[in-house]
């Protein structure tokens, strides 16, 4: 193993490494193994591995670094690292680049030699394909009827099949790194190469991955870059002092999580994490990364107050370090791995999240559409016969919607904490909700912007979710479920195979307004337009009462009905009848022609338009 990486003029103290865990952490030599591990502030640092005893580490060329080679180690055994003060203090540490962890709240690490990487899938570029994200918490879709959680070995077996019976092109992982605190849903990190214990080894998760792949179904991780815990065995003042968390008393805490803040702009801090992310997409060959929280890196003020937080040398709030490590990182991922898939959880109004960074952008692939998000969930709230008041929530994304390459996700967040599950959001009967929930469904597949959902929606769940239970799949013996199911999947496999659903989504070549105002009514319709001209008009009432004889300013020609949420089979009533609409030469919301439509209420429906 090469030692030129600890030199003094290297790419790891320069925050330009992406291979840092190729020499840091543990690694296989001759007759044993050598252990490496950063740590400036240590006056004295020892391996300890169980069982076997402790072994003193020397001092590497850079003054930063420290090193020993212990005889007789094998695969399996646990370790960690002793660092000792300069004030005397002993400290415990986890391998900060271990490739597996012992127990989730443990302070060892696990010698662990990985298998070869797994293959990757082709590189392919997103922007003018269907992208229909299964949003997956690993720990809580299924368990084992004792109540133990599913392993990796177990989850190819069967969250693979479902994933891909179900229609779906990606699945995305809640965190999948080691964590402590389960209550913290993995977004704790404290193994930022291993992944967690609880589910079993780094070849079951390489091998549930591969199964992804080998169905055509690409596979993101949720990723953590903004914070870490506070736990004393990991990464909190690692040798005593703030180390991989920023010294400044402004930019140390995030209060409100209780966590700690990477100190962006420190090179060795910016390779560690660097390495981190082209490691999963190195080993395991995953195919994108979402990145969590990026407006809390974005901003000095993020979650503080007045007088908590000082402005940059510009005077402002933004985190200048942290938007130079994004397009760092960015950039850097693009290069080694054109396919990836990377996507910001961003939810302010920053400019040029998903721009180039040679155009003055973040460089992100995509960004979550949070306002989206928010603004439609608070409508569907409202009692039908309060929308109209409400109106804009359902039309203001196009305000906005093609300057970024959005997601449009109805995420884990948005079904916790009191929210309500995605059906019970709806108020009404209990069939209304259902049919709530088929008319959202169908206004989002037909919004510009790629989708993701929970785990759980397509089964109409009404429990919100909970990290301990699992996903109530039993509910699908009872009628209206098992139909939700039907929809969600004859959803999912129509919207990847209509181009006007998925292509054109930054330019208004590909959307058109047709209904947009009608306050009164709670009527939405537009167009969809792919790249060859082919016409998608998309219907929706989000009144509580049918809308008969309802008439529409259309193009001149004729139109067969391709979807309609009401339908029997999706627990509808199946009030729609025609299958074809042609349109009549009487002038309607600007048009020359139009169609009369009798639209169910709380009805989407999708019409196609013939050649």
């Amino acid at each position: 193993m090469g030692m030129s990486i600890l030199s003094p003029e290297d790419t790891f103290h320069r925050g330009t490494c992406c291979t840092a865990y190729k020499v840091y952490g543990c690694h296989k030599c001759s007759g044993g193994h050598v252990f490496r591990v950063w740590a400036p502030h240590a006056r004295e640092a020892f391996v300890v591995i169980r069982g076997k005893g402790e072994y003193a580490m020397n001092a590497l060329p850079d003054g930063e670094s420290l090193e020993c080679t212990v005889a007789g180690t094998e695969q399996g055994d646990r370790y960690c690292f002793k660092l000792v003060t300069f004030e005397g203090r002993v400290l415990m540490k986890s391998d900060p680049y271990a490739f597996r962890s012992d127990l989730p709240a443990s302070k060892y690490s696990v010698i662990y030699e990985l298998p070869a990487c797994n293959p990757r899938m082709p590189d392919e570029d997103f922007s003018d394909k269907p992208v229909n994200i299964f949003e997956v918490n690993l720990l809580s879709w299924k368990k084992n009827a004792d109540g133990s959680y599913l392993s990796f070995r177990q989850l190819k077996d069967m969250l693979v099949p479902y994933v891909a019976d179900m229609g779906y092109t990606h699945v995305e992982f809640m965190p999948v790194t080691e964590y402590p605190f389960d209550g913290s849903w993995g977004y704790q990190v404290t193994g930022y190469f291993s992944v967690t214990e609880r589910l079993g080894t780094p070849e079951d998760f390489a091998a549930l991955v591969d199964a992804f792949h080998n169905r055509g179904i690409r596979v993101i991780l949720d990723w953590v870059p903004a914070h870490f815990p506070k736990d004393d065995f990991g990464l909190y003042e690692f040798d005593g002092q703030p180390l991989y968390e920023c010294p400044l008393w402004d930019r140390m805490e995030h209060s409100g999580w209780g966590t700690r803040k990477f100190d962006f702009g420190r090179g060795e801090v910016d390779s560690f994490l660097l390495s981190s992310a082209c490691f999963f997409l190195e080993q395991y060959a995953v195919d994108g990364l979402r990145v969590d929280a990026v407006a809390s890196m974005l901003y000095l003020d993020y979650d503080r107050g007045e007088g908590q937080w000082t402005p940059n040398v510009y005077g402002d709030n933004r985190n200048l370090e942290a938007i130079e490590f994004i397009k760092k990182f960015n950039s850097l991922v693009h290069k080694l791995f054109p396919g990836a898939m990377i996507v910001a959880e961003e939810s302010t109004a920053y400019a040029g999240v998903t721009t180039k960074v040679a155009e003055g952008g973040l460089g992100f692939d995509f960004k979550w559409n949070m306002g989206w998000m928010n603004d439609v969930l608070f409508y569907c709230r409202q009692d039908p016969l309060y929308r109209h008041y409400h109106h804009t929530k359902i039309t203001f994304s196009m305000m906005y919607s093609l300057n970024e390459r959005y997601i449009l996700p109805l995420s884990h967040d948005e079904v916790v904490h009191v929210k309500g599950s995605i059906v019970n959001k709806f108020p009404g009967e209990y069939a209304d909700k259902f049919a709530g929930e088929r008319g959202l469904l169908g206004f989002m597949y037909a919004h510009p912007g790629k989708k993701l959902n929970f785990m759980g929606y397509e089964i109409a769940q009404f429990s919100e979710w909970d990290y301990r239970k699992y996903i109530e799949y039993f509910l699908t013996k009872y009628e209206k479920h098992a139909k939700m199911q039907v929809f969600t999947a004859f959803l999912n496999n129509l919207y990847k195979n209509c181009p006007p659903l998925y292509e054109i989504e930054t330019d208004w070549k590909g959307f058109e307004w047709l209904v947009v105002d009608d306050v009164i009514n709670n009527v939405l319709a537009f167009n969809r337009y792919d790249r060859q001209g082919n016409t998608l008009m998309c219907v929706v009432n989000f009144s509580g009462i049918d809308q008969p004889c309802y008439r529409i300013g259309q193009h001149r020609g004729r139109y067969s009905l391709i979807l309609d949420s009401d339908k029997r089979a999706f627990g509808g009533e199946g009030k729609f009848k025609k299958r074809i609409l042609a349109t009549k030469k009487q002038p309607s919301h600007g048009k020359e022609y139009s169609v009369t439509i009798d639209i169910p209420k709380l009805a989407c429906m999708y019409f196609i338009k013939e050649k």
